[in-house]
């Protein structure tokens, strides 16, 4: 090929298609051989150089030239010293004696056949098909490519005939896949017979290979023709470059030298003015360092004159300030080097001398004599330790104070208990050493002073405690407010500095001062010619010294103070420092809250711990009503003092007033139920006299109030019990069971009255008692327990009447009992009241039930009787005497017990089951209203029957429909 612009053209197509068209003829005779596949290889290996100057197949094959005396590449690698051409080229660099073997094949391989391939083969060939044809359909995109540059470059499209895989980045013939790819090894076979088409396949290789290199040195030699005008180009601009470059080289030096010329005549004396001004303020600044170094060093000195005054605020406001000063104006000074580390350590000083401090306080404060007075204990100096320790951040001091409550409430007890013990001459400290011991020998009303002195003394104390944490969380809260105002101080001064920088800028430009001046002084500071930041502030005086002081103090002193009034009138000054955020204080003020809360809790739990101690021995549980009333009262009251106090309920002493409260209800219910049992068993369910004081008990309730009234004083003349007792304009005949009982439920319900805590534990007792009594008077009397129990000889009519009568006045209660427990429940708790439904229902079916027992007994007297009637002279038949005598009795026994409604509904029942016996017996005798004899003879009975019963008192309006005898079944 040749390397100028002025090679040979590439040869016309008819002469290439019939060079390939020769090679492909030549190939076509080795037929059992395959043709070499369009494969990619890449560019040659060895030197470029050596390529350079090869001929061109394509351009030269038509006329001989001097490089037709180059051997080919074919002769160039076959070894000349073999006696004939092998058909492997490789022999020239592994030597003559390469003889290719068979290899072994693998024990451990399986032998690989076409048949392990079939049904790949079988899935693969429908998609091959989809796949042919939707190439067939779609047309490639690199087809479409090489079509259009085909057209627009004939030199691209005969690039394209070199494979891709010369043109890849990763091109290397060391990889295995890349070689085969470019020497297939299918050219290169080993069998001898195989020689001739081993020859012809390898020189179609190197006539492509050569083919490929003269493609692209065509086109490469082609693109540097084109862009040989752009080279002249370049060297041609670069001269008029160098001339420019020349040009301005002059400006400049021309330039340098007019300014040097003005930096002389204009620049000179006005810099010396701006070095002397700047000289000026460094020797000012130097003698105001002197000064603060004058003043740090009397920081000490001063520290400790503050401590031995308590001003622990003062203390720290001045270390921090000296700090601060050190850190940033006398930062390096060497006489100054130890003072920062013995700051540090006096600043630790004051932390504990504080925290003890405020030890000592709450101390002294919670140890006071508990007395009326809840004033707080030196309320400045609180403050000032609360302020201290909050500016160093020991946010954890209320819990001394905490500590302190603790040992407090203890020492309250004992102290009590010790006086209370010396003031009773019975007990023996001598002999009984222990406080608890002594405790215990107490009598009620003693214990229950002592239990008033104690609860008097926790609720001065909680006061106390109060008045004190009250004042602590004022000033957490001042700090939090100190710190919100100084955030929104900043937010303001934020959006005012953008407006004035704006202004600032402007007037610098101005004056030529202000940025453009301050560039020169290291620290940034204006110097003393200039206006003063704050325009309404007053400029410092001229004196050199007066001047600077104004500035010095000004860039030193970075803390504001604020003037804040706590609640008890301590007027504080709160600085800036304190650097604690506002959900710290926040914290922290909860947990000072907390602490009054726990304070509650402690007294608390501290009465408990006195209330068990004296509880072992079961003392409280001996108590009567009235007594463990009047304690129950008084713990109440002490509980709703501290929650009115502290603002929350504590539940350890509410709930040991409600176990205590249990236990009384269980031994006070238990009681009842016990008396209630012994009056059952010996009642012999006879008529008794009613006291006049059940009467009055029965009126107080009737005026709406549940309550048992007061004894009154004896009078001269006793009043007479009466024989009924009167409740609402009714009479009730009872027993003296259910007088003692109805007093029994006043006693639950006025003990619901004193202790509210127990209403649901007394309405389960109420309701289990009233059941009991149910349950037990049914046996008594419908069952005949009586008999056995007292002795009685039998059940009389009179006794079942008067067990229903008596069950109606329970019955009569039983609403207003309801009411009142319900005016005391808790609506989710109104649930309950169905049990006072059941129990109605319950006595209500007693009273039918022995109604039922009552009717039952007439009936069979009327089975007996009337199973002997004969209808027969005389009239009245001695039947219907012995029946009218009965009804009589029966009447005489029931009317003085059971209202008359009652009366005459139980002998409407009666009557009609005497006319069902009496039809039946009439239907067996076959007697029908005929107006016969036999009709007219029972007709007389029936008439002396009414007539009797009729004249009975109370019966004489009673509807007896007699006709129905007569009616015949249909």
């Amino acid at each position: 090929m040749a390397s100028s612009h002025s090679s040979s053209p590439v040869p016309q197509s008819n002469s290439s298609d019939a060079f390939f068209k020769r090679e492909v003829d030549s190939t076509k005779r080795f037929r059992p051989v395959q043709s070499l596949p369009d494969v990619c290889p890449k560019e040659p290996t060895g030197n470029p150089n050596d390529l350079r100057d090869s001929p061109s197949l394509v351009v030269d094959q038509q006329r001989w030239t001097i490089y037709h005396s180059k051997v080919n590449l074919p002769a160039a690698l076959n070894d000349p010293r073999l006696a004939k051409r092998e058909s492997d080229f490789f022999t020239k660099t592994w030597g003559v004696d390469f003889v290719d073997t068979e290899v072994t094949p693998s024990f451990y391989l399986p032998q690989i056949t076409k048949e392990h391939f079939a049904l790949y083969q079988q899935e693969i060939t429908p998609r091959e098909k989809v796949h042919e044809r939707c190439k067939n359909i779609c047309t490639p995109k690199d087809t479409f490519d090489r079509t259009l540059l085909h057209t627009h470059d004939k030199s691209r499209t005969d690039l394209e005939q070199v494979p891709k895989i010369f043109m890849k980045p990763d091109f290397a013939l060391e990889d295995s896949l890349t070689f085969n790819a470019v020497l297939p090894w299918s050219h290169f076979g080993t069998a001898g017979g195989k020689g001739n088409r081993d020859a012809a396949s390898s020189k179609l290789l190197q006539e492509k290979l050569s083919h490929y290199l003269d493609i692209v040195e065509v086109n490469i030699a082609h693109q540097i023709s084109l862009r040989s005008e752009a080279f002249f180009h370049a060297m041609t601009s670069q001269h008029e470059l160098q001339d420019y470059l020349r040009k301005t080289s002059q400006a400049v030096k021309l330039l340098r030298e007019k300014i040097s010329k003005i930096d002389k005549v204009m620049c000179e004396g006005s810099l010396r003015v701006l070095r002397l001004a700047l000289t000026r303020n460094n020797c000012i600044k130097a003698y105001n360092k002197l000064k603060l170094m004058a003043t740090v060093h009397q920081t000490q000195p001063t520290v400790q004159l503050l401590l031995s005054t308590s001003e622990y605020v003062g203390a720290l406001d001045l270390i921090a300030t000296t700090q601060e000063v050190l850190q940033q104006e006398l930062q390096g000074i060497h006489s100054f080097r130890h003072l920062g580390s013995q700051l540090c350590e006096l600043e630790k000083l004051i932390d504990k001398m504080m925290i003890a401090e405020f030890s000592t306080y709450a101390r002294n404060d919670l140890n006071r004599p508990l007395e009326d007075d809840c004033q707080i204990l030196e309320e400045e100096r609180l403050v000032s330790l609360v302020f201290g320790l909050l500016k160093q951040r020991k946010l954890n001091f209320y819990e001394i104070y905490g500590d302190e409550m603790i040992n407090t409430a203890k020492n309250v007890i004992k102290q009590c208990v010790v006086n209370t013990v010396s003031q009773i001459e019975e007990i023996d400290t001598e002999v009984v050493v222990k406080l608890a011991d002594q405790m215990r020998m107490m009598n009620f009303p003693q214990w229950l002073d002592l239990l008033k002195n104690i609860f008097s003394k926790f609720t001065i104390f909680l006061k106390r405690v109060k008045a004190t944490l009250n004042t602590i969380r004022s000033v957490v809260f001042l700090v939090l407010d100190k710190n919100q105002k100084n955030r929104e101080l900043e937010d303001t001064l934020q959006k005012n500095s953008a407006k004035e920088s704006v202004v600032d800028s402007e007037v610098a430009y101005l004056t030529h001062e202000g940025m453009f001046i301050s560039d020169a002084f290291s620290d940034g500071e204006l110097p003393a010619s200039q206006r003063n930041t704050s325009p309404n502030s007053e400029p410092c005086s001229s004196d050199s010294v007066s001047e600077p002081e104004c500035t010095t103090d000004s860039s030193s002193s970075k803390e504001h103070t604020s003037s804040s009034v706590t609640p008890g009138g301590v007027e504080m000054m709160i600085g800036d420092d304190m650097k604690l955020t506002d959900l710290e204080l926040v914290r922290l003020a909860n947990n000072i809250q907390e602490l009054l809360y726990n304070a509650s809790d402690i007294c608390h739990d501290r009465s408990v711990k006195f209330l068990m101690a004296r509880a072992k021995d079961g003392f409280l549980e001996k108590l009567n009503s009235n007594e463990f009333v009047t304690l129950s009262r008084l713990m109440e009251g002490f509980i709703l003092d501290t929650e009115q106090i502290c603002g929350r309920k504590s539940m350890s002493l509410r709930g040991a007033l409600q176990s205590q409260a249990n236990r009384f209800v269980n031994r006070f219910h238990e009681e009842r139920k016990t008396k209630l049992s012994l009056l059952l068993d010996n009642e012999r369910w006879k008529q008794a006299e009613v006291p006049a004081e059940f009467q009055d008990l029965v009126d107080s309730v009737s005026d709406g109030r549940i309550s048992l009234p007061e004894k009154k004083p004896t009078a001269t003349e006793e009043r007479k019990p009466a024989e009924f007792l009167i409740v609402e304009g009714q009479k009730y005949a009872t027993v003296g069971t259910v007088l003692l009982l109805i007093r029994i439920i006043l006693e639950y319900c006025q003990c619901v009255d004193n202790i509210p805590s127990i209403t649901t534990d007394m309405l389960t007792r109420l309701s289990d008692l009233l059941k009991y009594f149910n349950s037990r008077s049914c046996q008594l009397v419908l069952g005949a327990g009586a008999l056995q129990v007292v002795g009685l000889k039998t059940i009389t009519t009179k006794n079942l009447a008067l067990s229903s009568r008596c069950l109606q006045l329970i019955v009569h209660y039983i609403p207003i009992i309801r009411a009142h427990f319900e005016a005391r429940l808790q609506p989710k708790q109104f649930s309950m009241l169905r049990h006072f439904d059941h129990i109605t229902k319950d006595y209500h079916d007693h009273i039918a039930e022995i109604s039922a027992k009552l009717v039952a007994i007439m009936d069979s007297l009327f089975d007996k009787l009337l199973s002997k009637y004969e209808v027969k002279a005389p009239v009245p038949s001695a039947c219907f005497r012995n029946i009218c005598k009965q009804m009589a009795k029966m009447h005489e026994a029931i009317y003085d017990l059971l209202p008359e409604e009652q009366t005459q509904m139980l002998f409407l029942r009666i009557n009609a089951s005497y006319k069902l016996h009496l039809k039946r017996q009439l239907a067996h005798l076959n007697v029908v209203n005929d107006g016969g004899p036999l009709n007219g003879l029972v007709t007389s009975d029936v008439a002396f029957y009414t007539g009797n019963l009729q004249a009975l008192k109370g019966l004489n309006n009673l509807d007896l429909n007699m006709a129905e005898i007569w009616e015949q079944k249909r």
